[in-house]
């Protein structure tokens, strides 16, 4: 392999590095996969951004990419045969993604760690982070999908924080009224793409053999 490919740092758990290693791998791009251990990020990653949260991206010109979506959009600006951006509905899935990374994804962290927010109860978090799901359930009653009946960015940019919603209660979760999303999410979570970037890898340090990540 080249020693030139794109280097991505991951973290398997982590959503926002699932949803880039998923367009990565669903445009078919080879990266070298670093996979980082939050408790000890290595210097490399520290030298190449300042924010030090996966994923970060660096290319091979040196260009270095650490937002998520940022790392999507890359990838399927090289290959988006299943047309995940489509430009026909880009407000409506970049307004979505918002929503989600934005008030939902504040409330996912209180509901998931709610002692260490003792202002209020697991319940209450779990309320706040409900008014998202609302809207999905709503969307997931008219289409397959959130957006349409195909499969979009917002789609793939949001699944992975619902995953993480889903399994702080995972029997409230799968018997609550989402049953829309519970099937959507299990679509997701069952397909072929999902498990191939699910892989387990060991902690990457400086010396280790390359581990390339490349779904065809």
């Amino acid at each position: 392999m080249s020693s030139t490919l794109p280097i991505l740092y991951s973290f398997r758990r982590c959503p926002y590095a699932m949803r880039a290693r998923l367009a990565i791998a669903n445009a078919g791009i080879a990266v070298e996969l670093r996979e980082v251990v939050l408790r000890y990020k290595p210097q490399q990653l520290l030298d190449i951004s300042a924010k030090a949260t996966v994923p970060v991206l660096l290319l091979d010109d040196g260009t270095v990419i650490d937002e998520s979506l940022d790392i999507m959009r890359w990838a399927l600006s090289h290959k988006d045969t299943e047309n995940w951006l489509n430009s026909d509905i880009a407000e409506d899935i970049n307004q979505l993604i918002q929503c989600n990374d934005g008030e939902f994804k504040y409330y996912l962290d209180q509901y998931k760690y709610a002692d260490r927010y003792p202002e209020h109860d697991e319940q209450y978090y779990r309320r706040k982070g409900e008014v998202f799901l609302i809207d999905l359930e709503k969307r997931l009653s008219q289409h397959v999908f959130l957006c349409s009946e195909k499969c979009c960015l917002a789609d793939m940019a949001i699944f992975p924080f619902i995953r993480q919603f889903a399994n702080v209660n995972s029997d409230w979760f799968q018997n609550s009224e989402y049953k829309n999303i519970n099937q959507w999410l299990k679509k997701h979570l069952e397909s072929s793409l999902f498990v191939s970037i699910m892989d387990k890898y060991p902690a990457w340090k400086e010396g280790n053999k390359k581990l390339i990540f490349n779904i065809l």
